[in-house]
């Protein structure tokens, strides 16, 4: 194991990942707030949106009106999810910072999810990654269902990192390794690591966490007991995955953020901006509560 960093990047995933699930769907103007205010809490990466048709994940479908209307803060990566070569054109109609690609570990799950073999994924995935690269852009990954699958159970931790290694090898400058489901227990991260960190350099690794069973943070810090200094996560703690029945939002910001803060290990982010738009879309989302412990806490003093 390494010693626990000393620094931390935080990749926010709300406006993406943590709006796609949702049945309600978010105003374009309320993205944009939303993400100009989060492009000022000191965060350095926003997902700000996907690409795939507006057919199959609705919420999503102004995703380039979002991105024409944000106000870019010198500093920030704005990055968007990119299913294939189409939807790489809308990106650069974009003008995003960074393409995301995605696919899934379990075979059963990447069918579900986009309807292909993980083989004809890895294809896409490359022929995405090269025409990116080509236009300058960085490329970062998502491979899905890393710690279990609603439809396979577990899958070989080899079989990932056997993904992982033709995605690095094809230009993918960093990986978000996720727990789509929320299954996974520190112990399993710990086995999960202890390969993958043999095979991947820890700036390459990102953990994406999913807090079903309330598993999420205790994961985050076995993550940085083994020296990964990236993690995903969404503010509000929404999301989920409409092809993973039953998966929760993501671990949540502000909760991820008191926990380092507390830890005195630096992410440059401001906590006080980052829970007043964490306050903006709990309001937009009022009919439920948002799982987010920062946020019940907040506004139970305010009560």
């Amino acid at each position: 194991m390494s010693v626990i960093p000393e620094r931390v990047f935080i990749r926010e995933v709300g406006p993406r990942d943590g709006l796609q699930n949702e049945s309600k769907i978010l105003s374009t103007d309320d993205k944009v707030v939303w993400i100009d205010q989060l492009s000022e809490t000191g965060l350095d990466y926003i997902e700000v949106s996907s690409f795939v048709s507006s057919k199959w994940i609705p919420p999503l479908a102004d995703a380039l009106q979002v991105f024409r209307k944000i106000r870019r803060v010198k500093g920030v990566t704005y990055a968007a999810l990119v299913p294939n070569v189409k939807g790489l054109e809308q990106a650069f109609k974009a003008d995003v910072d960074e393409v995301v690609i995605f696919l899934s570990a379990s075979e059963s799950h990447n069918h579900k999810n986009l309807n292909r073999s993980i083989k004809d994924s890895l294809n896409n995935c490359r022929d995405v990654c090269q025409r990116a690269l080509s236009e300058g852009l960085s490329v970062r990954a998502y491979i899905s269902t890393v710690f279990g699958c609603p439809y396979e159970g577990h899958i070989p931790f080899d079989k990932t990192m056997g993904i992982a290694q033709i995605l690095l090898e094809g230009g993918v400058h960093e990986i978000a390794f996720a727990d789509t489901i929320g299954v996974s227990t520190p112990r399993q991260v710990s086995k999960f690591l202890d390969l993958a960190l043999k095979l991947v350099n820890s700036d390459r690794v990102s953990l994406h966490f999913h807090d079903t069973r309330g598993t999420g943070l205790a994961n985050v810090l076995t993550g940085l007991e083994y020296g990964v200094f990236k993690f995903d996560s969404a503010i509000g703690g929404l999301g989920g995955c409409p092809y993973a029945p039953g998966a929760a939002g993501n671990i949540t910001t502000e909760d991820l953020i008191y926990m380092l803060k507390g830890m005195d290990i630096r992410t440059d982010i401001d906590y006080e901006p980052l829970m007043e738009s964490a306050m903006f879309i709990r309001d937009r989302f009022a009919e439920r509560q948002l799982p987010s412990h920062a946020l019940q806490s907040t506004c139970s003093t305010l009560s």
